[in-house]
Protein backbone atom coordinates (compact mmCIF):
# COMPACT_ATOMS: atom_id res chain seq x y z
CA UNK A 1 0.00 0.00 0.00
CA UNK A 2 0.99 3.38 -0.42
CA UNK A 3 2.53 5.11 2.65
CA UNK A 4 1.20 8.21 1.85
CA UNK A 5 -2.41 7.09 2.47
CA UNK A 6 -1.38 7.03 6.16
CA UNK A 7 -0.08 10.25 6.33
CA UNK A 8 -1.91 13.11 8.79
CA UNK A 9 -1.82 16.90 10.02
CA UNK A 10 -0.81 16.94 13.73
CA UNK A 11 -1.05 20.55 15.35
CA UNK A 12 2.23 20.60 17.27
CA UNK A 13 0.67 21.56 20.61
CA UNK A 14 -1.13 18.11 20.40
CA UNK A 15 1.80 16.18 21.48
CA UNK A 16 2.30 15.39 25.42
CA UNK A 17 4.86 16.38 26.82
CA UNK A 18 3.99 15.18 30.01
CA UNK A 19 1.97 11.98 31.47
CA UNK A 20 -2.00 13.06 32.57
CA UNK A 21 -1.89 12.67 36.57
CA UNK A 22 -2.95 10.17 37.92
CA UNK A 23 -2.07 8.18 35.08
CA UNK A 24 -5.71 6.67 35.34
CA UNK A 25 -7.34 10.34 34.51
CA UNK A 26 -5.77 10.20 31.18
CA UNK A 27 -9.07 10.36 27.92
CA UNK A 28 -9.17 7.83 26.68
CA UNK A 29 -11.78 7.52 23.20
CA UNK A 30 -13.12 4.33 22.65
CA UNK A 31 -14.17 3.33 18.43
CA UNK A 32 -16.32 0.36 18.32
CA UNK A 33 -16.60 -1.08 14.61
CA UNK A 34 -19.26 1.48 13.64
CA UNK A 35 -20.85 4.27 15.13
CA UNK A 36 -20.05 7.10 17.19
CA UNK A 37 -16.92 7.49 19.33
CA UNK A 38 -17.03 7.61 22.87
CA UNK A 39 -15.21 10.24 24.87
CA UNK A 40 -14.10 9.02 28.24
CA UNK A 41 -11.45 8.56 30.42
CA UNK A 42 -9.04 5.65 31.53
CA UNK A 43 -11.15 4.88 34.41
CA UNK A 44 -13.92 4.00 32.21
CA UNK A 45 -11.86 0.69 31.27
CA UNK A 46 -13.92 -1.61 33.62
CA UNK A 47 -16.98 -0.77 31.99
CA UNK A 48 -15.92 -1.34 28.52
CA UNK A 49 -15.00 -4.49 29.09
CA UNK A 50 -16.49 -8.10 29.65
CA UNK A 51 -16.38 -10.71 32.98
CA UNK A 52 -13.95 -13.21 31.72
CA UNK A 53 -11.71 -10.42 29.13
CA UNK A 54 -8.02 -11.16 29.49
CA UNK A 55 -5.86 -7.73 29.27
CA UNK A 56 -2.33 -8.71 28.37
CA UNK A 57 0.69 -6.36 29.38
CA UNK A 58 4.34 -5.87 28.44
CA UNK A 59 6.34 -6.33 31.70
CA UNK A 60 9.66 -4.79 29.72
CA UNK A 61 11.13 -2.49 32.02
CA UNK A 62 13.29 0.71 29.66
CA UNK A 63 16.88 0.77 29.92
CA UNK A 64 18.76 4.10 30.31
CA UNK A 65 20.24 3.13 26.63
CA UNK A 66 20.79 6.60 25.56
CA UNK A 67 24.97 7.56 25.89
CA UNK A 68 27.05 10.69 24.45
CA UNK A 69 30.25 9.94 23.70
CA UNK A 70 33.50 11.06 22.32
CA UNK A 71 35.77 9.01 19.04
CA UNK A 72 38.52 11.42 19.47
CA UNK A 73 37.66 15.04 19.27
CA UNK A 74 34.39 14.29 17.53
CA UNK A 75 30.88 14.21 19.27
CA UNK A 76 29.01 10.58 19.17
CA UNK A 77 25.81 10.16 20.50
CA UNK A 78 24.25 6.19 20.64
CA UNK A 79 20.97 5.01 21.04
CA UNK A 80 21.29 0.92 22.05
CA UNK A 81 18.41 -0.74 20.06
CA UNK A 82 18.94 -4.82 20.63
CA UNK A 83 21.20 -6.84 22.60
CA UNK A 84 23.20 -9.45 20.38
CA UNK A 85 25.60 -11.44 23.46
CA UNK A 86 26.72 -10.33 26.77
CA UNK A 87 28.74 -7.61 25.85
CA UNK A 88 27.26 -5.95 22.24
CA UNK A 89 24.46 -3.93 21.48
CA UNK A 90 23.15 -2.88 18.01
CA UNK A 91 22.80 0.91 18.28
CA UNK A 92 21.91 3.91 16.30
CA UNK A 93 24.61 6.50 16.49
CA UNK A 94 24.32 10.19 15.43
CA UNK A 95 27.72 11.54 14.08
CA UNK A 96 28.03 8.23 12.38
CA UNK A 97 30.22 10.03 9.60
CA UNK A 98 33.07 10.22 12.24
CA UNK A 99 33.34 6.64 13.30
CA UNK A 100 34.98 3.99 11.42
CA UNK A 101 35.18 -0.21 12.03
CA UNK A 102 37.42 -0.43 14.72
CA UNK A 103 37.27 2.96 16.53
CA UNK A 104 36.92 3.42 20.04
CA UNK A 105 34.11 5.75 21.75
CA UNK A 106 34.43 6.96 25.24
CA UNK A 107 31.80 7.62 27.43
CA UNK A 108 31.28 8.91 30.61
CA UNK A 109 32.23 7.35 33.86
CA UNK A 110 34.92 5.40 32.42
CA UNK A 111 32.88 3.14 30.02
CA UNK A 112 33.79 2.24 26.31
CA UNK A 113 32.80 0.60 23.64
CA UNK A 114 34.47 -0.14 20.06
CA UNK A 115 32.27 0.19 16.92
CA UNK A 116 32.52 -3.02 15.53
CA UNK A 117 30.66 -3.14 12.22
CA UNK A 118 28.11 -1.00 10.75
CA UNK A 119 24.86 -3.06 9.33
CA UNK A 120 23.47 -2.32 6.14
CA UNK A 121 20.59 -0.16 8.19
CA UNK A 122 23.08 2.33 9.28
CA UNK A 123 23.06 0.75 13.10
CA UNK A 124 26.19 -0.60 14.44
CA UNK A 125 27.30 -2.98 16.55
CA UNK A 126 29.25 -1.61 19.22
CA UNK A 127 31.04 -3.86 21.86
CA UNK A 128 31.43 -2.71 25.24
CA UNK A 129 34.99 -3.11 27.32
CA UNK A 130 35.59 -4.73 30.41
CA UNK A 131 33.69 -8.04 32.41
CA UNK A 132 31.28 -5.48 34.17
CA UNK A 133 27.66 -6.24 33.09
CA UNK A 134 26.28 -3.70 29.94
CA UNK A 135 23.67 -2.94 32.11
CA UNK A 136 25.85 -1.69 34.94
CA UNK A 137 27.69 0.30 32.76
CA UNK A 138 24.50 1.92 31.10
CA UNK A 139 23.36 2.60 34.98
CA UNK A 140 26.75 4.89 35.13
CA UNK A 141 26.81 6.39 32.09
CA UNK A 142 23.29 6.19 30.33
CA UNK A 143 20.62 8.13 29.87
CA UNK A 144 16.20 7.20 30.03
CA UNK A 145 16.00 7.57 25.80
CA UNK A 146 12.93 9.74 25.76
CA UNK A 147 11.46 9.53 22.24
CA UNK A 148 12.64 12.47 20.01
CA UNK A 149 9.37 13.57 19.91
CA UNK A 150 9.61 14.97 23.58
CA UNK A 151 13.76 14.71 24.39
CA UNK A 152 13.69 17.46 20.84
CA UNK A 153 11.53 20.02 23.02
CA UNK A 154 12.50 19.65 26.89
CA UNK A 155 15.46 17.53 28.70
CA UNK A 156 15.51 14.18 30.55
CA UNK A 157 14.44 15.01 34.05
CA UNK A 158 14.21 13.00 37.12
CA UNK A 159 10.42 12.80 36.63
CA UNK A 160 10.74 10.77 33.40
CA UNK A 161 12.22 7.95 35.58
CA UNK A 162 9.26 7.07 37.15
CA UNK A 163 6.91 8.36 34.49
CA UNK A 164 8.56 6.48 31.62
CA UNK A 165 8.02 3.49 33.27
CA UNK A 166 5.06 1.14 33.85
CA UNK A 167 3.82 -0.18 36.79
CA UNK A 168 4.35 -3.79 35.09
CA UNK A 169 8.07 -3.11 33.99
CA UNK A 170 10.53 -5.67 35.25
CA UNK A 171 12.51 -7.41 32.52
CA UNK A 172 15.42 -5.24 31.60
CA UNK A 173 15.78 -4.36 27.85
CA UNK A 174 13.61 -2.18 26.21
CA UNK A 175 14.95 1.30 25.41
CA UNK A 176 11.82 2.45 24.69
CA UNK A 177 8.28 1.85 27.07
CA UNK A 178 4.93 0.35 25.96
CA UNK A 179 3.10 3.30 26.24
CA UNK A 180 -0.26 2.14 26.64
CA UNK A 181 0.75 0.60 29.53
CA UNK A 182 1.50 4.03 31.27
CA UNK A 183 -1.71 4.57 31.79
CA UNK A 184 -2.20 1.78 34.37
CA UNK A 185 -2.22 2.70 38.26
CA UNK A 186 -3.00 0.32 41.08
CA UNK A 187 -6.68 1.63 42.29
CA UNK A 188 -7.31 0.90 38.14
CA UNK A 189 -6.04 -2.61 38.74
CA UNK A 190 -7.96 -3.24 41.61
CA UNK A 191 -11.55 -2.00 40.01
CA UNK A 192 -9.93 -4.55 36.66
CA UNK A 193 -10.27 -7.32 39.74
CA UNK A 194 -13.15 -6.35 40.99
CA UNK A 195 -15.15 -6.49 37.45
CA UNK A 196 -13.58 -9.67 36.34
CA UNK A 197 -10.83 -8.61 33.92
CA UNK A 198 -8.04 -10.88 33.92
CA UNK A 199 -4.53 -9.80 32.87
CA UNK A 200 -1.18 -11.45 32.01
CA UNK A 201 2.26 -10.48 31.05
CA UNK A 202 4.49 -10.81 28.11
CA UNK A 203 7.95 -9.81 27.64
CA UNK A 204 9.02 -7.83 24.31
CA UNK A 205 12.15 -5.46 24.55
CA UNK A 206 11.00 -2.55 22.60
CA UNK A 207 13.83 -1.32 20.61
CA UNK A 208 14.61 2.01 19.30
CA UNK A 209 13.28 1.42 15.96
CA UNK A 210 9.87 2.04 16.92
CA UNK A 211 10.28 5.84 16.80
CA UNK A 212 11.71 5.27 13.05
CA UNK A 213 9.75 7.05 9.88
CA UNK A 214 8.76 4.66 7.48
CA UNK A 215 10.94 6.10 4.51
CA UNK A 216 9.81 4.15 1.16
CA UNK A 217 6.76 5.11 -0.87
CA UNK A 218 4.77 1.65 -0.82
CA UNK A 219 4.90 -0.29 2.50
CA UNK A 220 6.41 -3.24 0.72
CA UNK A 221 9.51 -1.97 0.65
CA UNK A 222 9.80 -1.18 4.48
CA UNK A 223 11.63 -3.56 6.83
CA UNK A 224 10.75 -3.63 9.97
CA UNK A 225 13.81 -4.12 13.04
CA UNK A 226 13.75 -6.91 14.61
CA UNK A 227 12.86 -7.11 18.67
CA UNK A 228 13.31 -9.60 21.30
CA UNK A 229 10.27 -11.26 23.05
CA UNK A 230 9.18 -14.03 25.22
CA UNK A 231 5.74 -15.73 25.87
CA UNK A 232 6.34 -18.73 28.63
CA UNK A 233 3.98 -22.45 28.15
CA UNK A 234 1.55 -21.09 31.01
CA UNK A 235 0.86 -17.70 30.10
CA UNK A 236 0.39 -19.24 26.43
CA UNK A 237 -2.07 -22.26 27.73
CA UNK A 238 -4.30 -19.61 29.82
CA UNK A 239 -4.61 -17.26 27.12
CA UNK A 240 -6.05 -20.03 24.78
CA UNK A 241 -8.06 -21.11 27.62
CA UNK A 242 -9.55 -17.73 28.26
CA UNK A 243 -10.64 -17.57 24.33
CA UNK A 244 -12.31 -21.19 24.60
CA UNK A 245 -14.15 -20.13 27.78
CA UNK A 246 -15.49 -17.07 25.64
CA UNK A 247 -12.76 -14.40 26.71
CA UNK A 248 -11.94 -11.33 24.99
CA UNK A 249 -8.11 -11.10 24.69
CA UNK A 250 -7.19 -7.33 24.37
CA UNK A 251 -3.58 -6.14 23.78
CA UNK A 252 -2.84 -3.62 25.98
CA UNK A 253 -0.24 -1.52 23.38
CA UNK A 254 1.14 -2.34 19.83
CA UNK A 255 4.43 -4.40 21.52
CA UNK A 256 1.90 -6.81 23.42
CA UNK A 257 -0.18 -7.67 20.08
CA UNK A 258 2.98 -7.97 17.77
CA UNK A 259 4.17 -10.80 19.56
CA UNK A 260 0.81 -12.40 20.52
CA UNK A 261 0.36 -12.38 16.76
CA UNK A 262 3.57 -13.39 16.21
CA UNK A 263 3.34 -16.57 18.48
CA UNK A 264 0.13 -17.87 17.12
CA UNK A 265 -0.42 -20.49 14.70
CA UNK A 266 -2.83 -20.03 11.36
CA UNK A 267 -5.72 -21.83 13.38
CA UNK A 268 -5.35 -19.39 15.94
CA UNK A 269 -3.91 -21.37 19.09
CA UNK A 270 -1.11 -19.46 20.85
CA UNK A 271 2.46 -21.21 21.36
CA UNK A 272 5.04 -20.34 23.50
CA UNK A 273 7.59 -17.93 21.85
CA UNK A 274 11.09 -16.54 22.61
CA UNK A 275 12.95 -15.25 19.77
CA UNK A 276 13.02 -12.22 17.26
CA UNK A 277 9.93 -10.92 15.84
CA UNK A 278 9.89 -8.43 12.86
CA UNK A 279 6.19 -8.95 12.05
CA UNK A 280 5.10 -6.16 10.25
CA UNK A 281 0.94 -5.89 10.46
CA UNK A 282 -0.77 -3.78 7.81
CA UNK A 283 -4.41 -3.38 6.14
CA UNK A 284 -5.15 -6.88 4.88
CA UNK A 285 -3.35 -8.78 7.70
CA UNK A 286 -5.69 -11.13 9.13
CA UNK A 287 -5.65 -11.24 13.49
CA UNK A 288 -4.96 -14.62 14.76
CA UNK A 289 -4.69 -13.74 18.28
CA UNK A 290 -6.48 -10.68 19.77
CA UNK A 291 -9.82 -9.58 20.05
CA UNK A 292 -9.35 -5.82 20.96
CA UNK A 293 -6.57 -2.86 21.45
CA UNK A 294 -5.83 -0.42 24.13
CA UNK A 295 -3.38 1.93 22.77
CA UNK A 296 -1.80 5.44 22.45
CA UNK A 297 -2.39 7.85 19.19
CA UNK A 298 0.77 7.18 17.09
CA UNK A 299 2.81 9.12 14.36
CA UNK A 300 1.45 9.96 10.85
CA UNK A 301 3.03 7.34 8.10
CA UNK A 302 4.50 4.95 11.07
CA UNK A 303 4.29 1.35 11.41
CA UNK A 304 1.52 2.00 14.29
CA UNK A 305 -0.80 3.97 13.10
CA UNK A 306 -0.93 0.69 9.58
CA UNK A 307 -1.53 -1.78 12.96
CA UNK A 308 -4.37 0.16 13.87
CA UNK A 309 -5.35 0.78 10.91
CA UNK A 310 -5.24 -2.67 10.00
CA UNK A 311 -7.03 -3.74 13.16
CA UNK A 312 -9.95 -1.16 12.50
CA UNK A 313 -9.92 -0.58 8.66
CA UNK A 314 -8.31 3.01 7.32
CA UNK A 315 -10.92 5.21 6.83
CA UNK A 316 -12.49 4.18 10.61
CA UNK A 317 -9.30 5.50 11.90
CA UNK A 318 -8.43 8.39 9.65
CA UNK A 319 -12.08 9.04 11.62
CA UNK A 320 -11.10 8.19 14.64
CA UNK A 321 -7.85 10.18 14.59
CA UNK A 322 -9.91 13.29 13.11
CA UNK A 323 -12.25 13.05 15.93
CA UNK A 324 -9.25 12.82 18.50
CA UNK A 325 -7.29 16.26 16.96
CA UNK A 326 -10.06 18.24 16.68
CA UNK A 327 -11.22 16.94 20.32
CA UNK A 328 -8.00 18.09 22.26
CA UNK A 329 -7.14 14.45 22.53
CA UNK A 330 -3.12 14.57 23.99
CA UNK A 331 -0.82 12.43 21.27
CA UNK A 332 2.29 9.71 21.04
CA UNK A 333 3.65 8.48 24.48
CA UNK A 334 2.49 10.43 27.54
CA UNK A 335 -0.65 11.32 26.08
CA UNK A 336 -4.34 9.79 26.23
CA UNK A 337 -5.52 6.71 25.07
CA UNK A 338 -7.97 4.53 22.76
CA UNK A 339 -9.85 1.36 23.29
CA UNK A 340 -10.27 -0.37 19.62
CA UNK A 341 -12.99 -2.72 19.70
CA UNK A 342 -13.41 -4.35 16.45
CA UNK A 343 -16.45 -6.42 14.78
Amino acid sequence: MRVDLFDFVLPPERIALRPSRPRDTARMLVVPPDGAFRDLTVRHLPAMLRRGDVLIFNDTRVIPAQLEGRRGEARIGATLHKRLDMRRWQAFIRNAKRVREGDDIAFPAGVSAVAERRHEDGSWTLAFAGEEPVEHLLERAGQLPLPPYIAGKRPTDAADREDYQTIFANEKGAVAAPTAALHFTSELLTALDDAGIARETLTLHVGAGTFLPVKTEDTDAHRMHAEWGRIDGQTAERLNDARIAGGRLIAVGTTSLRLLESATDRVGTIRPFEGDTAIFITPGYRFRAVDGLMTNFHLPRSTLFMLVSALMGLERMQAAYAHAIESDYRFYSYGDASLLLPQ
